[in-house]
């Protein structure tokens, strides 16, 4: 078995660790732009040599893991080139504009579009981690327009390395991703921006910050070069979940404002049955 990464950072990484813990007869090529990231790649046995676009004609299984908007060039580029039994997955945040890229592509039949939801808030070939996929839902969308030799490669694949399939349209697949996921790092943002804003001695911060805080904020040591794009391409779900935010923490202010504790009360027991909600999805994890 012969599998290309390219973008060897947490996603990509840590599925090709499972793939070698799997399959200990595979061998992992890496592709990256960043050279140092090949070979701490390299170093770390993330991957085990590096590769470039021609040799993806040898590949099994090519895993497109890089931002969204390098996505949309890379991926038909990556098509161009190889075999006619090779299954491609790309693992972004959005996936309608990536569709869209590949929809009239000769080769769309040897793509198939995923969303692995997990991951942690650390990046580059460090970040990858064996086992973090493992319980974990895999959103397939399109999976119609893969041919089916290569989805149940790809599908096989994906059950090895521990994770649920589910199966959602682009576009129903971008507006969830909206409120579950892109509102999250936002909120994490931004509550970061106000507190540094705020409180200009950083020993203040680090000395007074619980874990309530730290927990609330880790989101926000993701990466922006990878953030960015991915807000660029679900912009109008993410204004239309913002809204709704910024809409619900005004009323939570105009509450406040009126000494209104009861109905403070009230809101915060009617969003308690999130604990049952999470708890529900940890059993069936």
């Amino acid at each position: 078995m012969k599998v290309y990464v390219i973008g060897i950072g947490l996603i990509g990484g840590s599925m090709v660790l499972d793939v070698k813990a799997l399959y200990p007869e595979a061998t992992v090529y890496g592709i990256d732009s960043n050279e140092s990231h090949l070979q701490q790649a390299i170093d770390l046995g993330v991957v085990d040599a590096g590769a470039t676009f021609d040799d993806l004609i040898h590949a099994d299984f090519v895993i497109v893991s890089v931002p969204v908007d390098v996505a949309l060039t890379v991926l038909p580029k990556v098509l161009d080139v190889i075999g006619e039994n090779t299954i491609v997955f790309e693992v972004g945040s959005t996936k309608t504009p990536i569709c869209e890229a590949v929809a009239n592509h000769p080769k769309r039949r040897n793509f198939i579009a995923t969303h692995p939801i997990a991951g942690t808030e650390f990046s580059g070939p460090s970040a990858a981690i064996k086992g973090l996929f493992n319980g974990k839902t895999n959103i397939i969308c399109e999976v119609e327009k893969t041919t089916f030799k290569l989805q149940e490669k790809a599908l096989d694949l994906f059950k090895a390395i521990g994770m649920r399939i589910r199966y959602m349209d682009p576009k129903s697949h971008d507006k969830h991703i909206a409120y579950v996921s892109h509102l999250s790092h936002i909120s994490s943002f931004m509550l970061g921006k106000t507190v540094i804003n705020k409180e200009k001695d950083e020993q203040d911060i680090f000395d007074m910050a619980g874990s309530g805080f730290e927990s609330t904020v880790r989101l926000a040591k993701s990466s922006p070069a990878m953030w960015t794009p991915i807000f660029k391409q679900n912009k109008e779900q993410v204004i239309e979940t913002l809204e709704e935010y910024i809409s619900n923490l005004t009323q939570f202010k105009e509450l406040l404002a009126k000494d209104d504790y009861e109905a403070i009360f009230e809101e915060m027991q009617s969003v308690n049955k999130i604990k049952e909600i999470l708890n529900g999805i940890n059993v069936k994890k």
